[in-house]
């Protein structure tokens, strides 16, 4: 096999390295989560994930504007990927009325009340961000367009109804949630009680 020139070997890294602007975020939102996992949000850093990514600071620099703005973008990232996830396996699936149900219920409590993920950890070092409060508004947002993406198929309601009975689905979702949180009531429990409420309301 004939070896390749130097041009050819820089050429080629150039090629892999062009990325289209929205690639680019996903490798860098990529490699965000990946610091975090190996090595804590203390560590996440502009600079310090351009060194990991190999890109130029500048480069993360223009995408996020600063270390708030690279913690509230992997928030919103790590919730949709997982959200996303979920309702098209399930959706690809057509489970049964009952078992698209408890699924709902199962994930979602489940995801809201891990304290030792990625998610929960990136939430904790965003405390005190004055647009973290925005934030969980547009990611409860996101939570009710699951809920009426999953619960349309098994729904007679109106999509007008449907919507409004998600926004306080997803209400009483965060509610029980924090009751695990807190100690006060089990997990299996609270996973049951929000399945009746959701087979009930639709």
């Amino acid at each position: 096999m004939a070896k390749m020139s130097t041009k050819q070997k820089t050429d080629g890294r150039r090629a892999v390295a062009r990325l289209s602007k929205a690639e680019r975020r996903a490798q860098l939102l990529t490699t965000a989560l990946a610091v975090v996992r190996e090595e804590g949000t203390d560590r996440l850093s502009l600079g310090h994930l351009a060194e990991r990514a190999g890109v130029s600071k500048p480069v993360a620099y223009d995408h996020f504007g600063d270390r708030s703005g690279l913690l509230i973008a992997l928030y919103k990232w790590i919730d949709t990927e997982r959200m996303n996830t979920f309702r098209n396996g399930l959706l690809s699936r057509n489970p049964a009325r009952a078992d698209a149900i408890e699924e709902l219920a199962t994930a979602y409590i489940g995801c809201a009340v891990d304290t030792s993920g990625e998610f929960h950890a990136v939430g904790a070092a965003l405390a005190g961000s004055d647009e973290k409060a925005d934030v969980l508004q547009e990611l409860l947002d996101q939570a009710v367009a699951m809920f009426v993406a999953v619960l349309g198929p098994h729904s007679k309601l109106p999509p007008g109804e449907l919507e409004r009975r998600c926004i306080g689905l997803v209400g009483a979702g965060e509610a029980l949630s924090m009751a695990v949180l807190r100690g006060t009531r089990s997990k299996a429990d609270v996973t049951g009680t929000f399945s009746s409420m959701i087979a009930g309301c639709i």
